[in-house]
């Protein structure tokens, strides 16, 4: 089979499970690395010290580090749905409101190495990602011609914003690489940049993690900076502000249909943050099976809860927000104290 029509019937497999954006890029290495490791110096990777390893950086600076008989890289988008605007309960970021994206999307990830074998009649070295993978995806997804980075850092597509999940299959395997996306079209705007609540963008493309409330909710364990935790707003896991302003995510943009285990959870969709409160280890892990809100753990999860009811200033939490007071997680307990504080000078005003 010619490399051209290889290339088709696997891109074709690919739309099929669930990947309506896909493109073909080459295994050369990537030219965003510099930037990269300036982010890292400057200290903008907050506590996630595991991308500036020397292994993470070695094999981020090739993918044959990775997969030495590497000769293209599947780059994969699934999108998933717009976020909900504003909504009684906690704000959750929408990918996050269904079942653990990594699962869902490996599986199929797996089926389409199979086909992918299937169709050479042989088997083909591989390596696949989902989000967890020592590469510069977005890089990668440019060079896919799949979009641009945006000033927000995310990455987007003209046609479709930027509410869709990237995925890489590193393949022993020739293809034809499509045209890379050079050019940026995000042009003047500063939407993104003006609208972030805790200064996280400092400019454009260049996030600092450490003021980032999609960092803060999910992957700081510690206590959020009291600086911070008035700007935070109601977001309990994650964080959308970025991408809901921009305006290459207009409202019914989104043309792709969304993989149903992708959709909501019904329960996710309107969060009692007072009943959350009352969430005792077992309700937890109950709750949040199979979802990614699970990596928070109940400690993380409570925490940002008791910093949302502060901020909303409900004197309704205050009965949940004192019993939060004795709760053995130090990091709960604190929380619950400075939401108490800050309902009662609300109050006061």
């Amino acid at each position: 089979m010619e490399k051209s029509e290889l290339s088709r019937k696997i891109k074709d497999k690919a739309i099929e499970l669930g990947f309506p954006l896909v493109g073909v890029t080459t295994a050369d290495a990537p030219n965003h690395l510099d930037f990269f490791q300036d982010w890292l110096e400057s200290g903008y990777n907050a506590s996630m010290g595991w991308l500036g390893t020397a292994r993470s950086l070695e094999r981020r600076s090739n993918p044959r580090k990775i997969l030495p008989a590497c000769q293209s890289i599947l780059v994969l988008a699934s999108p998933y749905p717009t976020p909900r605007g504003n909504v009684k309960g906690g704000n959750i970021a929408s990918y996050a409101l269904n079942q653990d994206y990594h699962a869902v999307l490996e599986k199929r990830l797996k089926e389409l190495v199979e086909a992918i074998e299937s169709l050479v009649g042989d088997t083909v070295p591989n390596r696949w990602y989902v989000d967890t993978g020592p590469l510069l995806e977005k890089e990668l997804a440019m060079r896919a011609g799949l979009g641009w980075i945006g000033k927000n850092t995310t990455l987007i597509n003209c046609d479709h914003g930027s509410y869709f999940l990237l995925s890489e299959i590193l393949l022993g395997l020739e293809l034809t690489a499509d045209l890379p996306l050079t050019e940026s079209f995000c042009g003047t705007c500063t939407r993104c940049l003006d609208s972030c609540p805790t200064g996280a963008l400092k400019e454009p493309y260049t996030l600092d993690a450490s003021r980032c409330i999609s960092y803060l909710t999910i992957e700081h364990r510690e206590e959020i900076h009291v600086e911070l935790r008035s700007k935070m707003g109601d977001w309990i896991f994650g964080c959308d502000i970025c991408q809901i302003v921009c305006p290459w995510n207009k409202p019914g943009k989104q043309s792709f249909s969304i993989l149903e285990a992708l959709q909501p959870r019904i329960e996710l969709t309107d969060i009692d943050l007072i009943d959350e409160m009352r969430l005792n280890q077992e309700g937890f892990s109950a709750r949040f099976k199979g979802s990614p809100i699970k990596r928070t753990k109940r400690r993380g999860y409570l925490r940002n809860v008791a910093i949302a009811l502060g901020n909303r200033g409900e004197k309704d939490a205050i009965p949940v927000l004192e019993a939060a007071l004795k709760d053995e997680e130090s990091l709960i307990s604190e929380a619950a104290e400075w939401a108490l504080r800050k309902i009662r000078e609300s109050a006061v005003k």
